[in-house]
């Protein structure tokens, strides 16, 4: 399994994340995008407004690469933060009728996802590697 159940139901939880690619030149550039987890192929998919013609489909096309984070705050007090980055292959799918950018996740980092019960100082972030 590439998500825990838990890392599952927090991206079905959110509809908001950034992604980060990198131009020609190597300027970094994070853009907010609307996703969906497919569970089918365990990917991340983003759509939206005319992304063929977007900068950030452009660096995928190019490059393959790209992270994305989906994080939210759940409270101020305490201060308690959920986090998931996820980096990978990406790819530029050009379809008429839907274009979009899947991600392959390669590593996935978590924070605050699978320990809702524990202190927020006291979180621990679980990084792992998927082949």
């Amino acid at each position: 399994m590439v998500f825990t159940e838990s890392e599952i139901a927090y991206l079905a939880s959110q509809r908001l994340g950034r992604l980060a690619t990198a131009q020609d030149d190597g300027v970094l550039q994070v853009s907010p995008m609307g996703f969906s987890y497919n569970p089918t192929l365990a990917t991340i998919d983003m759509s939206g407004f005319n992304l063929v013609k977007s900068q950030k489909f452009r660096n995928i096309a190019r490059s393959g690469r790209a992270a994305f984070v989906v994080d939210d705050l759940v409270s101020v007090e305490p201060w308690r933060v959920r986090c998931l980055e996820i980096r990978g292959v990406a790819e530029a799918i050009a379809d008429a009728d839907a274009p979009m950018i899947r991600l392959r996740p390669r590593r996935i980092i978590a924070f605050g996802i699978d320990e809702p019960d524990i202190e927020a100082h006291r979180l621990t972030v679980h990084a792992r590697d998927v082949n």
